[in-house]
């Protein structure tokens, strides 16, 4: 591969990260071409990309980006490097391994989560991936958020709907009253 030829790859994969805010790093050698094309599909059907970059690349496309990347560059880049890309939600792509890894009902898990950068943040190792998968979206928060801002509100109408009948009937009572 050429000089020219790697510059036009990290340019294109340094605009992939900057396009795509989540992406996870994963090892998947021992992967067979029929298990990686069978990944590939499924991450596909899911909405993620998954594609195979040599580390040196990946590496110097993450020193072109803004955020501070050099643990996982430190961490992650040994061995056979594959990055799933998503702009939807963070914890997509940890579900999509953990789904395609249930799938497969093997003991060794494959593809290995290495390390993930979510907006500017490092997660790295195995041990974060139930963590990722298990992280809300920035969607899902906002539509918690709303609810329980309306909640008082809606709590508030509540009662001065059904007082509604209650006030209705005291001031009738009062002004009866009132009239005698």
């Amino acid at each position: 591969m050429t000089r020219d030829e790697k510059k036009l790859i990290i340019d294109s994969l340094t605009e992939k990260l900057k396009e795509n805010p989540f992406f996870y790093i994963t090892d998947a050698s021992g992967f067979t071409v029929a298990e990686v094309n069978v990944f590939r599909r499924t991450c596909f059907e899911k909405g993620v990309e998954y594609k195979v970059y040599k580390n040196t690349l990946i590496a110097k496309a993450l020193e072109n980006l803004d955020a501070d990347y050099s643990k996982l560059a430190d961490g992650a880049l040994k061995g056979f490097s594959g990055i799933l890309f998503t702009k939807e939600t963070s914890n997509l792509p940890a579900k999509v391994l953990l789904d395609f890894r249930k799938k497969q009902g093997k003991k060794e898990y494959r593809p290995v989560f290495k390390g993930a950068g979510i907006d500017s943040d490092v997660f790295l190792g195995e041990a974060n991936l139930e963590v990722l998968a298990t992280l809300k979206s920035k969607e899902e928060l906002i539509g918690e958020l709303i609810g329980l801002l309306q909640s008082p509100a809606k709590n508030l109408l509540s009662a001065l709907q059904s007082g509604q009948n209650n006030l209705t009937g005291v001031l009738k009572t009062l002004a009866e009253r009132d009239g005698n």
